[in-house]
């Protein structure tokens, strides 16, 4: 119950399972949090400092020690309340942008990590569908392969293929093995001529780019658009 409402107020299933785990523990370590939440270390250390940045979580130190403590219910209650008064200030200017046509927005920003990972998420809303993917390994090493695993798992799950021309690396070639039972095709191109600092996810009448290292996403909403990058896709595949 506790974890579906901080899931519903905006945290990620780990963010909240770290939450409440330092909720329980008090000052606590990065050991003592992986053990009680049930979560690799090397995924704390990815999600955590985004955690304070948010203010869910403080850093404090003891000697040459980094420890970690949940804020409390309370501030909790005052960060979403900040929130609140955050996006009554920008209302005005929110809907001063709408269009008068009634033309629906067409583009989404997201930015950070945690802008990444809710991009990614878009592509899963189209149960049984195909996703065509340039894909770059950075998206990998940016949010963790743990991540990376929860997202092709769910992806299979909900019955949506993925065909991907992707650069030959060596992390990549640990992904390509598993193929098959991860509904998915790979096109490999050479890395030392098409190694994609970015990748492109084609979805319904959507378009994707995510770059890893800027850490921000669009995803652009266009039927015309999107039949034009899957007209693209499949030159692409088709190449010899």
């Amino acid at each position: 119950m506790l974890l579906s409402t901080l899931r519903q107020i905006g945290l990620e299933e780990k963010q909240a399972r770290i939450y409440l785990a330092c909720l329980e523990l008090g000052e606590t370590s990065i050991k003592d949090i992986a053990q009680k939440a049930e979560i690799k270390r090397t995924t704390i250390y990815d999600l955590i400092d985004e955690m304070i940045n948010f203010g869910y979580i403080k850093a404090t130190t003891r000697g040459k020690r980094k420890r970690f403590i949940a804020s409390s219910p309370d501030e909790l209650k005052i960060i979403l309340k900040k929130r609140e008064a955050l996006l009554d200030e920008m209302l005005p200017e929110l809907k001063s942008l709408v269009s008068t046509s009634g033309i629906k927005p067409k583009m989404l920003f997201f930015e950070g990590l945690q802008g990444l990972r809710e991009a990614y998420e878009d592509t899963l809303k189209i149960k049984n569908s195909t996703i065509q993917a340039w894909a770059s390994e950075d998206i990998v090493k940016a949010l963790g392969k743990d991540w990376a695993d929860d997202y092709i798992k769910r992806r299979t799950k909900k019955g949506i293929k993925m065909e991907s021309i992707i650069p030959q690396t060596k992390l990549i070639k640990d992904f390509l093995s598993q193929d098959k039972v991860q509904n998915r095709k790979s096109k490999l191109v050479d890395p030392k001529k098409y190694l994609f600092n970015i990748e492109i996810n084609i979805y319904g009448n959507k378009v994707a780019i995510m770059s890893a290292k800027d850490k921000i996403a669009v995803i652009i909403i266009s039927e015309p658009i999107a039949i034009a990058m899957k007209m693209i896709f499949q030159m692409c595949w088709s190449a010899k």
